[in-house]
């Protein structure tokens, strides 16, 4: 497949032209939660036709954006990792997912929530100004997945997989639907989590990963004609 070329010295026709095919991002985003192989993203990335997501990595690296790590033993597997100049992408995405997340209306049928995307969510939403100063560090657990997120001196590390060491608190939920950020925080604001450490971090961790404002108009649901209504084609 061609890529798109704009024709314009601009640098967001520039990114787009490396960044804007389908797909293209939300590779990014799962290999900016961590280094993952070819299957990992395969899994990751529900719906993605395999021809597609070996193109997608391959203009990426081709770009500069990824490139192929050997992983440490045990494993010995190729990853995919974001280079350098493919981790800076990681403040355009986290501004993006803030913004798409104020648009999301109920999850449709179909729906899925990966730990990668639980993950950068985590980062988008954390509040620095709530975190001045903070140390602390939760793990996250539900039956499909277990995150942590650590607060060092105001800042945050959060990744997929459990935090090494012990958390100073422990939430596990088990949610009737996606196990996505907004409801880990639902859950939370009711009681429907159980608790493994001071209550009081719990208080901490809602006010460090705040819910963004959702949007009205995306969650209204558009009025139905009258039934006298004159309807134009």
């Amino acid at each position: 497949m061609k890529r798109r070329d704009y024709g314009q010295y601009c640098g967001l026709a520039r990114a787009m032209e490396l960044v804007g095919e389908r797909w293209a991002l939300l590779v990014i985003r799962d290999l900016a939660a961590q280094p993952q192989r070819y299957t990992d993203l395969l899994n990751g990335l529900p719906g993605i036709p395999t021809n597609v997501l070996s193109t997608r990595l391959k203009e990426l690296e081709q770009a500069g954006l990824v490139e192929r790590r050997i992983a440490p033993a045990p494993q010995r597997s190729v990853q995919y990792a974001l280079t350098p100049v493919g981790q800076d992408l990681e403040p355009a995405i986290l501004s993006l997912g803030r913004w798409g997340a104020s648009q999301l209306d109920e999850p449709k049928p179909g729906d899925v929530v990966t730990p990668g995307s639980v993950t950068l969510s985590l980062r988008a939403v954390f509040d620095p100004v709530a975190a001045a100063g903070l140390n602390a560090s939760w793990e996250i657990r539900s039956p499909d997945m277990v995150l942590h997120a650590a607060v060092t001196d105001g800042q945050l590390d959060a990744g997929v997989g459990p935090l090494p060491g012990k958390p100073d608190l422990v939430i596990t939920f088990d949610p009737d639907g996606l196990a996505s950020y907004r409801a880990l925080i639902q859950a939370a604001k009711c009681g429907l989590v159980e608790l493994d450490g001071p209550r009081t971090l719990l208080d901490t961790f809602l006010s460090v990963f705040p819910l963004p404002k959702t949007n009205p108009a995306a969650t209204k649901t558009p009025a139905a004609p009258k039934a006298n209504a004159k309807v134009s084609h």
